[in-house]
């Protein structure tokens, strides 16, 4: 594809814990690194501790090809972690620790003329936490170009205020059906998910919204003009980090000129892909989901 300026990823960097070991985590690490697999090369701005854990995420990220010139060090506050345990019921209950050091991610010159040089600036809503790491986003948003905003609901860790004001900034949204169904209700009680959508676009004057819908596909609204993808039927390992390559994918097509139709089966593919995987950093090739998409008969390339 030819050259692109930089998309830029902001926001939290972390380990999750889990029962089985720790694994990289954070929505915008994630979306990053499924850019780079796809031949582009991503910025990241965001913060770790001087510490072990920091370290070993910065060298997985250079072991990616992943640019890590905009990681800020922290040396008072620690790495972010994520603790995950099982509650009672067996279901796995989150503790995103805090703080953590992406929670100061600091504003400097040379962030804000990388964001101001980049075709689109990736952000989310927990990031949103702590004052310091939100004040930064904020005076961003005043200089990005395209902004996209990967809403990421973790109670506590939001509000409604909150989330209204960064839909507001926001020039493409991508949420799942339940953090749709969430926001909107907040406004009145829709039925249908036409209804939800129409709803977000007037009151926030957002061109791209999309929606992801687990095995019931994905549908993609730019400028009103509606699309649908069914999604593409595989045997799931596990979810993590499906999302957060489906975005990655979306806009690599949207840089490519492709039209929305053609970008959102890409994405769909790419989201199944890694779901048929473990874990959110899978090994995969460009043909791998050419291959998934020709073997539903839905070759789109």
């Amino acid at each position: 594809m030819p050259d692109t300026k930089k998309v830029v990823c902001f926001g939290e960097i972390l380990w999750d814990i889990l029962p089985a070991g720790a694994v990289p985590g954070g929505a915008p690490m994630n979306v990053a690194y499924h850019l780079r697999k796809l031949g582009l090369n991503p910025g990241i701005v965001t913060r770790v501790g001087i510490d072990d854990r920091g370290k070993k995420l910065i060298d997985l990220l250079n072991e990616n090809g992943i640019s890590t010139d905009h990681i800020q060090l922290d040396y008072d506050i620690p790495t972010g972690i994520v603790n995950a345990v099982a509650n009672a019921h067996g279901e796995m209950q989150y503790d995103i620790v805090a703080p953590a050091a992406w929670d100061f991610i600091a504003l400097d010159d040379a962030t804000l003329d990388l964001v101001k040089e980049a075709s689109h600036f990736i952000f989310g809503s927990l990031v949103n936490r702590n004052a310091v790491s939100r004040n930064t986003l904020f005076t961003l948003l005043e200089t990005a170009q395209q902004k996209v905003l990967d809403i990421n609901l973790r109670p506590p860790h939001f509000d409604r205020r909150l989330v209204e004001d960064l839909l507001r900034h926001a020039d493409m949204v991508k949420m799942n059906i339940a953090e749709l169904e969430l926001i909107t209700g907040w406004f009145a009680s829709y039925k249908d998910i036409n209804d939800r959508i129409n709803v977000i676009q007037d009151r926030f004057k957002i061109p791209s919204i999309i929606v992801t819908m687990g095995g019931d596909g994905a549908i993609v609204d730019i400028a009103g003009e509606r699309y649908k993808h069914n999604g593409y039927v595989v045997e799931v390992a596990d979810t993590i980090g499906s999302g957060d390559a489906f975005l990655a994918a979306f806009i690599f097509k949207q840089l490519n000129n492709d039209g929305p139709a053609a970008s959102l089966a890409f994405a769909s593919a790419l989201g199944a892909l890694v779901a048929s995987k473990t874990g959110g950093w899978p090994a995969y090739e460009i043909a791998d989901i050419q291959n998934l998409a020709a073997s539903q008969n839905a070759a789109f390339i």
